[in-house]
């Protein structure tokens, strides 16, 4: 039925909450308003470099590597919420971004697609570097075929430009492509490109109040598995 399994990255194959330990024990009392602020901030840095321009050819006039929009947004967020941030204590925390931890089911996942022989990849906003980190230290690249990133394009996911980019790798119509992601919002970006969405649900939240709903909704990626 699908030839690729796509996965998003952040909030999908690595919570990336579990900064909000590290932040905590930086930051006493703050930890878990640090990690939810510096995602909201992160994801809106994202779309106003995006946004802010009649993109051409060559993406964004403004786009920034993921990498330093995740740095401005976490000194930011410090700011807004009267944290002192050092140097050392930046470097700590970006660090982490290549130790999130990884969802429990996610391992087993992966590696029964590989032994069905299903193409899998990541579509993330995440810069090469980051992500490499991030995979390699939760054992993943075995089983991944491809870890796609938006930077070539220089924009951010909801784009259309960055879910074609699973086109350019993988010789697929978007409707042979599961596209697999627990953020709402990316759901529905794929599924306005034309591919089938899975959404995972992690949190019991409400999908969108516009557009079309997901193909698939579960609440965790063990329902890849029963999809396919």
């Amino acid at each position: 039925m699908f030839k690729v399994v796509v996965f998003d990255a952040y909030g999908t194959l690595f919570d990336v909450y579990s900064i909000g330990a590290l932040a905590e024990q930086l930051f006493p009392g703050h930890g878990a308003a640090l990690s939810a602020a510096w995602r909201d901030k992160q994801i809106e840095y994202t779309r106003l470099t995006t946004m802010s321009d009649p993109r051409g050819a060559n993406g964004s006039q403004y786009y920034q590597p993921f990498q330093q929009l995740t740095a401005a947004s976490l000194r930011y967020c410090c700011k807004r919420l009267g944290l002192n941030l050092g140097a050392a204590e930046e470097i700590r925390l970006m660090q982490q971004y290549e130790k999130l931890t990884p969802f429990a089911e996610n391992l087993g996942v992966l590696k029964t697609l590989h032994e069905r022989s299903i193409k899998t990849a990541i579509l993330s906003n995440g810069s090469p570097a980051m992500l490499a980190g991030a995979v390699n230290n939760a054992g993943m690249a075995p089983y991944l075929d491809k870890v796609i990133t938006v930077d070539s394009v220089r924009l951010f996911k909801t784009s259309p430009e960055c879910y074609d980019l699973v086109l350019k790798q993988f010789p697929v119509r978007p409707d042979e492509v599961l596209f697999v992601s627990s953020n709402a919002w990316d759901a529905l970006g794929g599924t306005w490109f034309g591919f089938k969405t899975l959404w995972v649900n992690r949190q019991g939240l409400p999908f969108e109040e516009i557009g079309p709903r997901p193909t698939y909704t579960g609440s965790n990626l063990e329902e890849v598995l029963r999809v396919i």
